[in-house]
């Protein structure tokens, strides 16, 4: 059983997603939770929001009529989120923590350009240290390799910021957000990236990506908000953990990459989807890396629980 930790109560959060692999200007859908993003330039439209496969997101946690913002990783271009941050307005100098979810590239590849908007300020920026692991790569077939290239050390303490390493849960901007830490394995059917390896002394390794991490906020009278980089401990496996390490079962909103791509995830779509209405959030919000298959049965199994993000969506949600 995990210690539990603390987390305040707060009267509303703000999720701004400043990546996403998905776009579409069109979609006319607001109301009191979403906001799409319509990025006019002098009136026109002359500018779309940029959609990648990578995540970024801007947190902000309202307590008491004070909020905290907290950036979640960095999208996969080097001036995607960056960009998109511009055209959004999203004022990056009120960051006041940076959570990594994991050292892959479409969650690193847009440090330096967002860090620069963040300002060398003396901010914590919490990650778990397997994030410094290297050589990574995916083995892909016919003994072709697709290397990650790290994050490093070096990089971060360049940045200004002040690295915190940390496998155990931790508690930022005064109690608001608490980074999860190492998730652990507990499902059977949640096995991890089958593909991902790293080399150790020489050897090759399986990478079971012990850095995959989640923030969970507490939203008053409404439960959990959990927000996952692409949840390659299995999303199971990551509400479960918040819930035992919070004490709180009430599950408000799941959102997040939930790694259901491809052909390597698709047999575990179904078993997550009954796992996920077990657990009976409010609100689903699948993206990057879920995957289209995996997006349209989510919403199929539960479509008043279910919300499409995209690129630029800002998502509200209040006690």
């Amino acid at each position: 059983m995990a210690h539990t930790m603390k987390l305040n109560e707060i009267d509303k959060v703000e999720i701004l997603t400043l990546q996403d692999n998905y776009i579409e200007i069109t979609a006319m859908d607001n109301n009191a939770i979403v906001t799409r993003a319509i990025p006019l330039k002098d009136g026109y439209f002359r500018q779309s929001v940029l959609s990648e496969h990578g995540f970024s997101a801007v947190v902000r946690a309202t307590r008491e009529g004070k909020t905290g913002t907290l950036l979640f990783d960095f999208g996969f271009s080097e001036e995607g989120a960056a960009y998109n941050a511009r055209i959004l307005g999203a004022d990056l100098s009120q960051v006041d923590a940076v959570v990594l979810s994991h050292g892959h590239n479409d969650h690193t590849g847009g440090f330096d350009k967002l860090t620069a908007m963040v300002g060398a300020r003396n901010i914590p920026f919490v990650v778990h240290p397997v994030v410094f692991r290297s050589p990574r790569y995916l083995k892909m077939p016919g003994d072709t390799k697709i290397s990650f290239s790290p994050l490093g050390r070096e990089q971060i303490a360049a940045s200004g910021f002040q690295l915190v390493e940390s496998t155990t849960p931790c508690s930022l901007l005064e109690g608001a957000v608490l980074y999860l830490g190492e998730i652990p394995r507990k499902t059977a059917f949640e096995k991890g990236f089958p593909i991902a390896h790293y080399e150790e002394n020489g050897y090759e390794k399986w990478d079971p990506i012990e850095d995959d991490t989640s923030i969970v906020m507490h939203l008053k009278d409404k439960g959990l908000v959990i927000l996952s980089g692409c949840a390659h401990a299995g999303i199971v496996n990551t509400v479960q953990y918040a819930r035992e390490v919070t004490g709180i079962d009430n599950v408000h909103v799941i959102m997040g990459g939930f790694h259901l791509s491809g052909k390597l995830f698709e047999g575990i779509i179904g078993r997550t989807i009954e796992e996920l209405k077990k657990l009976d959030p409010d609100y689903l919000i699948p993206c990057h890396c879920t995957g289209r298959k995996a997006v349209i049965e989510i919403e199929k199994a539960m479509p008043d629980k279910f919300i499409l993000n995209m690129a630029g969506t800002r998502m509200t949600f209040a006690a």
